[in-house]
């Protein structure tokens, strides 16, 4: 095994713009979203007005990042929310937030990697009967993923980069198919931009699929530590990377509302969710580039699994350095400066509740309803709290920051953010498909992580009152 140092230090001046960019769009797995969530979208929620409704979550998330930047310039190299939570609402409130984010961040995985199971196991019973089950390749990409992980943080930036430009590739050259060929039945229109699309069905059902697409932008914080000029790096990548998501999705789901029209293309997507896209691949690009869409999802959720690993290696490193949890998981990798003891304990963790879905007998496609439903409310629970903290952050000392980014926007941001939260928390049995206790109980359960930091922060209060004294503060 690679050697392990206690250094405290994550690699230094490593990444750019570029790299985190691909980071957090590959988080956000386009392809994997694009083609596996947005059907669900269109037929259970607002049809034609899906395009729209994602530029309106892309706003809202633009809001967010005006107060979340205005803030990372006064907390130094902060690594995650984290710090900010703890700065702005205090160190409890502080070590509440970042379990809740460590177990949301698991949650994403595990969808994920069920996800990559769904997709592996049904591509490979189309060429043998002897496939292993979902599981196994799971299981198998876990692992794949944990030797990605204790490398350098430029050769993940590099793999996600070039996964990430073939999953936005395909899409757009459909894109630019259908638009050459004047769109569908109905032409080029830009009626799915329409308020009257917005409302055409149920728009809080579309809000809950479109907001879980954006989970993982938030994780440009978490790589401050190891960017270049962090103090223009963190905000420049934040930006870009809203606005790419935002876009890109409202482009990929508009011209495929062309294609079949946007009169049609509610009942199209719910007739045959699964292949909405690929029908329509196949159509414009040929069987040739519709295989390449199969390979491309598997390796879309190849990017999203690995950049969520380097996203919770990063969040466990920084919280046990302030000694929140055991100091050993801060050890990094002798060479490659890599969280390396987060990365082992993260991919043991990952494997033992990978097995609990065979063994429950859960399928893999309620295994991922049920994993990202958990993880979106966690996550905006977080991103509420970080708006939250802004606003109090600045209250008392305005620290020549305007109105706007102090005040205005991160208020602004956490009403909607509340809203969706609120939207999400009503609608659990629609997007996990399962009327159970537990899932009904998502929400308490997640406040009761929250009580669970802050309790731990409490006893640190008391039993080593230097540690607590610098909870929130090792970021610099």
């Amino acid at each position: 095994m690679d050697p392990i140092v206690t250094s405290g230090t994550l690699r230094r001046n490593a990444i750019g713009v570029a790299h985190i960019v691909f980071f957090v769009v590959a988080a956000a797995a386009p392809l994997a979203v694009v083609v596996g969530v947005t059907p669900f979208a269109f037929s259970s929620g607002n049809g034609t007005g899906v395009p729209l409704t994602f530029l309106l979550v892309g706003a809202m998330y633009l809001l967010f990042s005006v107060g979340f930047i205005a803030m990372s310039g006064h907390i130094g190299r902060a690594v995650s929310f984290y710090p900010y939570i703890a700065r702005g609402l205090g160190r409890q409130v502080g070590v509440g937030g970042a379990l809740i984010s460590i177990v949301s961040y698991f949650a994403v995985e595990m969808m994920a990697l069920s996800l990559f199971g769904l997709f592996a196991s049904s591509i490979a019973a189309q060429y043998t009967a002897a496939a292993p089950p979902w599981w196994g390749w799971s299981v198998a990409l876990n692992v794949i993923v944990y030797l990605c992980g204790i490398r350098n943080v430029e050769f993940s930036g590099r793999v996600l980069g070039a996964l990430m430009i073939a999953e936005v590739l395909i899409l757009s050259v459909l894109g630019a198919s259908i638009l050459a060929h004047h769109g569908g039945p109905e032409g080029i229109t830009l009626a799915p931009f329409g308020p009257a699309a917005l409302v055409s069905g149920n728009f809080s059902l579309a809000l809950v699929f479109i907001v879980s697409a954006f989970i993982g932008f938030e994780a440009t914080s978490i790589f401050g530590e190891e960017a270049r000029n962090p103090e223009r790096t963190i905000p420049a990548a934040t930006y870009i990377a809203v606005v790419l998501i935002a876009v890109f999705y409202a482009f990929s789901t508009w011209v495929i509302a062309l294609d079949y029209g946007p009169a049609n293309i509610a009942r199209a997507a719910d007739l045959d969710p699964t292949h909405l896209y690929q029908v329509s691949i196949e159509r414009h690009l040929g069987s040739l580039a519709a295989s390449i869409l199969q390979a491309l999802m598997l390796t879309s959720t190849f990017a999203c699994v690995l950049s969520f690993h380097n996203t919770i290696n990063r969040y466990v490193f920084v919280v046990a350095r302030e000694r929140v949890l055991h100091h050993w998981l801060a050890r990094t990798h002798a060479e490659h400066q890599s969280p390396q003891a987060a990365g082992l304990v993260q991919a043991a963790v990952v494997a033992a509740l990978g097995l609990v879905f065979p063994l429950a007998g859960v399928a893999p496609d309620l295994a991922v309803g049920l994993c990202s439903a958990f993880a979106a409310i966690g996550i905006l629970v977080i991103q509420l709290l970080v708006s939250i903290a802004v606003v109090a952050f600045f209250w008392t000392n305005h620290r020549q920051v305007s109105a706007w980014r102090r005040l205005v926007a991160p208020a602004v941001s956490s009403l909607a953010l509340l809203a969706s939260l609120y939207l999400m928390s009503s609608n659990l049995a629609s997007v996990t498909g399962s009327e159970s206790l537990f899932v009904r109980a998502y929400p308490a359960l997640i406040v009761g992580i929250g009580i669970v930091g802050i309790l731990i922060a409490r006893r640190m209060r008391k039993a080593r009152p230097e540690a607590y004294s610098n909870i929130g503060r090792i970021s610099a």
